[in-house]
């Protein structure tokens, strides 16, 4: 693991509100209300992390933030962080997002037009945006690969 790496400390937990005006907590609740309907609403998972992304560099500002999943080609995942150095971009953050059991369900790499650290009010809003990911990956994961599971009397399978 690199230096630039960084565990989440929380996992699924939804840290609390951050210390800032009135205006920017509401913005965020507003972003984080209308991925909510769209992970219900089962739009499409590329779009949903796009948006996850978006919210994240708006709030954040002066940032580029990528999410990748396993199945995503490796080549575009590497030609995005040449981009990166291509434009100037320094690599700013490199989490896992993580389902039930620390499953790896996919990455979020962040780039920033100034070469720095994340403070603790960036580091929350990247854990609260990982784990909207999370839950919008594993949500996709059951609509496309739903459960199998066993009827009590019978011993026949079916689908929920």
């Amino acid at each position: 693991m690199n230096d630039d790496h960084f565990h989440l400390r929380h996992g699924w937990r939804v840290p609390p509100p951050y210390p800032h005006s009135g205006d920017e907590v509401q913005y965020l609740l507003r972003a984080e209300h209308q991925l909510l309907q769209s992970i219900s609403g089962r739009a499409p998972i590329a779009d949903v992390l796009q948006h996850i992304c978006e919210a994240l560099d708006s709030q954040l500002g002066n940032m580029f933030s990528v999410i990748s999943l396993p199945t995503d080609d490796p080549a575009a995942v590497i030609a995005i962080a040449k981009s990166a150095t291509l434009f100037r971009l320094y690599k700013f953050v490199s989490a896992s997002v993580v389902g039930d059991g620390d499953q790896p369900l996919a990455s979020l790499e962040m780039y920033c037009t100034l070469d720095r650290r994340p403070h603790l009010s960036e580091v929350q809003l990247i854990e609260r945006a990982t784990c909207l990911a999370a839950v919008a990956i594993q949500r996709h994961n059951q609509s496309v690969h739903p459960l199998v599971r066993e009827l009590p009397s019978s011993g026949q399978t079916s689908h929920p």
